[in-house]
């Protein structure tokens, strides 16, 4: 168990970094607007917290080898029986929540970042040197 519980969180892990990838990028693109791009982040993360919580649900009822996780367990590491496949579907549902909960709080962390920063301000910034073309 330990160690499908272990290639599950490098599998996991790897396609949520994936995902985090590519909202840094989205975040990156709104960075002309620092509040816009920390609330598109949070709503991004919010997104992917959402879907990993969707296949930690549905992880009892899927079958293992159609899983990234049983084609990385060597023969003597996959489950045989039935109960050893509940065993599966709990420890994916387990990673799956863990991720899920971690991305809830870097969705919250950046909701509280971009409300911050919208208290000091921050909305509708103009950089210094395009406040020349707004006065006529």
């Amino acid at each position: 168990m330990d160690e499908i519980r272990r290639v599950a969180v490098e599998c996991i892990g790897r396609a949520v970094m994936f995902g985090s990838l590519a909202i840094g990028c989205v975040m990156i693109g709104f960075s002309f607007n620092p509040v816009s791009a920390f609330r598109s982040g949070a709503f991004l993360t919010l997104a992917m917290a959402l879907a990993l919580m969707w296949k930690a649900m549905t992880a009892g009822i899927k079958n293992p080898k159609h899983t990234e996780v049983w084609l990385y367990l060597d023969e003597k590491s996959r489950p045989a029986d039935g109960s050893a496949r509940r065993v599966f579907g709990t420890v994916l549902s387990d990673v799956y929540k863990l991720y899920a909960r971690i991305a809830l709080g870097v969705a919250v962390g950046f909701f509280l970042v971009s409300l911050v920063l919208m208290l000091f301000g921050m909305e509708g910034y103009v950089p210094p040197s395009d406040r020349r073309l707004l006065v006529p």
